[in-house]
């Protein structure tokens, strides 16, 4: 298995978050990465590899171009208003409300980071988009690692991905890596991919960029967004429009459900990638499922990602891993390792 980690993530810290009218320490942590790598190395799982960085035309593929040049801008047209904003991390204030105008791009930059972003818990901050991009490349060559013709790859990275659509920003995610992901493998030639998120909370991102296509199914498992994060996508009944009607499947869980029923849900998320028959398999690898995390709302145990692979790893398919949310730090890495250990057996 190859692993592309990205070296460049610790460039992206955020000091804080608006919780509850709070603003908090940063709950998503480069420490993250680095407990994963640690148990990887302990273990002697995966072979590590630099990953490419991807052009802006990659990057293109999934992502609107207005807004990758703001994220490319937004910290240095921070600081430009005031050298003592470099102090400060860029969070957002005002929104556009529906029936307001987004079309047109503001010269403000609190309105245009409002433009863009969806909550007020994702800091921009000096080294977002240099860690955002080099992670995009992760992903990137996780997807050409299947194509060269390996089993599985691994694309660990941070700022996660999965909230991130094509033309907005939240839940601590700048860039989709799970969709570049998907994206690679069909421009690659493979004519339909699946994608399977498992994080605790809904990869409204990703069902956002294919929610109209044919070619690219996504699946997710999370918590029931009646009551969990992100809240306005997730429900079952959302099963895509147009050429992707059908293609789009959500398997909301009650907050405090246990793993008998979350493996259920994923045995039904894999019965309908079995039925699609892609010739590759993203999983968005949010490991928020785990009993002790701290945000989120699932009784998953460590034992349990053993099983969790095991049960991918029985759809046959050339599979990419994109590592997503999982805020135990401390378990991390143990539990992160399971699900590729169990993968591999």
């Amino acid at each position: 298995m190859r692993v592309f980690a990205n070296a460049l993530h610790a460039r992206h810290q955020g000091r804080h978050e608006m919780y509850r009218g709070r603003l908090v320490p940063c709950v998503e942590v480069p420490a993250r990465v680095e407990h994963v790598l640690g148990e990887l190395q302990r273990r002697g799982i995966g072979t590590l590899q630099a990953p490419v960085e991807p052009g802006i035309e990659r990057l293109q593929r999934v992502h609107d171009p207005r807004y990758l040049r703001f994220l490319q801008q937004a910290w240095a047209d921070w600081v430009a208003l005031d050298p003592a904003h470099a102090a400060f991390d860029l969070l957002p204030s005002v929104w556009p409300a529906p029936g307001m105008r987004r079309d047109r791009l503001p010269q403000e930059l609190s309105a245009r980071v409002g433009l863009f972003a969806f909550d007020a818990g994702s800091p921009i901050t000096a080294g977002t988009w240099v860690a955002a991009r080099a992670g995009a490349g992760c992903a990137v060559s996780a997807a050409q690692a299947l194509l060269d013709g390996e089993r599985c790859a691994f694309a660990l990275t941070r700022p996660p991905g999965h909230h991130a659509g094509a033309d907005f920003y939240g839940g601590y995610c700048f860039l989709n890596n799970s969709a570049l992901a998907a994206q690679a493998l069909r421009d690659g030639g493979m004519p339909r991919i699946a994608i399977v998120d498992v994080d605790y909370h809904h990869g409204n991102g990703t069902q956002s960029i294919f929610h109209d296509r044919g070619d690219v199914l996504t699946v997710s498992i999370h918590g029931d967004p009646r009551t969990e994060y992100p809240f306005y996508l997730g429900h079952a009944d959302e099963r895509g429009t147009g050429a992707g009607e059908g293609c789009n499947l959500n398997l909301p869980l009650p907050r405090g459900s246990g793993f008998d029923d979350w493996r259920r849900a994923l045995q039904q998320a894999l019965q309908a990638v079995a039925d699609f028959a892609p010739g590759a398999l993203v999983v968005a690898l949010g490991l928020d499922t785990f009993e002790g995390d701290p945000i989120s709302g699932f009784r998953l145990r460590s034992a349990d990602y053993l099983t969790v692979g095991a049960d991918l790893a029985a759809l046959g398919l050339p599979t990419a891993f994109v590592f997503e949310g999982g805020y135990a730090v401390a378990e991390l890495g143990l539990n992160t390792v399971n699900v590729l250990e169990g993968f591999l057996r």
